[in-house]
């Protein structure tokens, strides 16, 4: 076993008790994960495996860290963004289940940047990574870590995409488990769990109501398209601005209006951006927003709304809510920004509902397993979750939720593997 220096690095130990009963809360509604969690504790099939975590510190990543625990793995768990962790969950990790925590909600980038190497410290074998940070700090700053790897698993979009510019440099020379387009987790984690999530912060943050404000969401992947759902149907009038044609065409043919952000700037009263892209509302859209406009970010890092550019245009910044800031422009107006730019879904709520992480940790959970069991078969790059494990995943979900399915019969399954029958 490899010892980091300090056991853990958390807010306050005093926490712990309303961090456990939130933890228990939330598993309630994550059944899969439980029951992968009981045979965890019956094979530990991560015996002897160093283990990192780079997540958000929340009750959902809780009870995936306690079920790798039960699979006998030497983990330690840091945070994935600076303004998603739960203190008082980080708090119950390290006193109740004696996992090594490093996560402090609102910690500047050097500790979050000290974590990250507190956490290579610990000469993982396999690194669970929500946005590719630890992997890509791996790869640039620890070379002489890379033989000790047998993979990694990704949650995020933009962690795929940047593992995947990686692959295309040479640089990534161990597989890499792309969780995050595992069906059981982008079509509802990113769709229902980012779309009610990202409207729960927006409204802790603000109180606002939402039905007949024009909201604008900048992106239509899955994440927008839950956004986009969701805000339709608490009222609220929704624009989407895109760059890809294919997705553009989706969003109207789903009913909403599409046009540039130029354009949809002096029309929303609240904008979201969901890309994965840098800048995507900059300087010149705040010039033209109207008084009082709500901004927020629901994609990973906290760069897609140029903040810096409207710190630049503005005389005075005032905290007017529990993370919500008020911009004063010199032009008079004023732009409202929540959450820092930062994941608004984490920063100023809870994140997603348990039932759907509950699926997305049970994908972390198998991947890790696979890994483990499959160490020095796979080939350097990206895999895909195994289809049967992303099938198993559904077919627990549904059990837990009392729903039973048809089978084909005999006759079908002879007919959908012959050639020879047609109309």
């Amino acid at each position: 076993m490899v010892a980091t220096q300090i056991k853990h690095e958390v807010k306050d130990l005093s926490l712990a008790p309303l961090g456990k009963q939130r933890i228990e809360w939330a598993g309630r509604e994550m059944p899969v994960l439980k029951q992968i969690r009981e045979r965890f504790g019956k094979e530990t099939p991560l015996a002897g495996i160093r283990l990192v975590a780079c997540c958000h510190v929340t009750t959902e990543t809780a009870n995936l860290a306690i079920a790798l625990k039960a699979a006998g793995a030497d983990s330690l768990l840091i945070a994935s963004n600076p303004l998603s962790t739960q203190d008082d969950v980080a708090a119950c990790l390290v006193a109740e289940y004696d996992i090594p925590v490093f996560a402090i909600k609102g910690e500047d980038a050097e500790t979050y940047n000290r974590h990250v190497q507190i956490a290579l410290d610990h000469r993982p074998n396999i690194i669970i990574d929500d946005g590719c940070d630890v992997v890509a700090t791996l790869v640039k700053e620890r070379q002489h870590q890379l033989a000790e790897i047998i993979g990694t698993t990704e949650e995020t979009t933009t962690g795929i995409v940047r593992l995947r510019a990686m692959f295309r440099d040479g640089v990534l020379t161990f597989p890499a488990i792309n969780v995050n387009d595992a069906d059981t987790k982008h079509f509802f984690d990113n769709r229902y769990g980012t779309g009610q999530s990202t409207l729960d912060g927006i409204i802790r943050a603000t109180n606002i109501l939402l039905a007949g404000k024009t909201l604008v969401i900048a992106g239509y992947g899955w994440c927008g398209k839950g956004s986009a759902l969701r805000a339709r149907g608490m009222g609220a009038n929704v624009i989407v601005t895109e760059i890809d044609p294919t997705k553009a065409i989706e969003a109207v043919m789903d009913g909403f209006r599409v046009m540039p952000m130029a354009e949809a700037a002096p029309l929303g009263d609240i904008f979201i951006t969901v890309t994965g892209n840098k800048h995507v509302i900059r300087s010149e859209h705040f010039d033209v927003m109207k008084d009082g406009a709500i901004v927020c970010n629901s994609g990973h890092f906290d760069i897609e709304i140029d903040l810096k550019a409207l710190a630049a245009k503005s005389s005075e910044v005032r905290v007017v809510r529990n993370f919500t800031e008020e911009y004063r422009l010199n032009n008079g107006k004023s732009v409202i920004v929540i959450g820092e730019g930062r994941l608004v879904n984490l920063a100023a709520a809870e994140g997603h509902p348990s039932a759907v992480m509950d699926m997305s940790f049970a994908n972390q959970a198998l991947a890790c397993e696979y890994l483990a069991k499959n160490k020095g078969k796979l080939e350097a790059g990206i895999h895909s979750v195994p289809v049967e494990l992303d099938k198993e995943i559904a077919r627990l979900k549904l059990q837990a939720m009392g729903i039973s399915i048809d089978s084909l019969t005999p006759d079908q399954i002879e007919y959908i593997n012959s050639w020879t029958s047609g109309t």
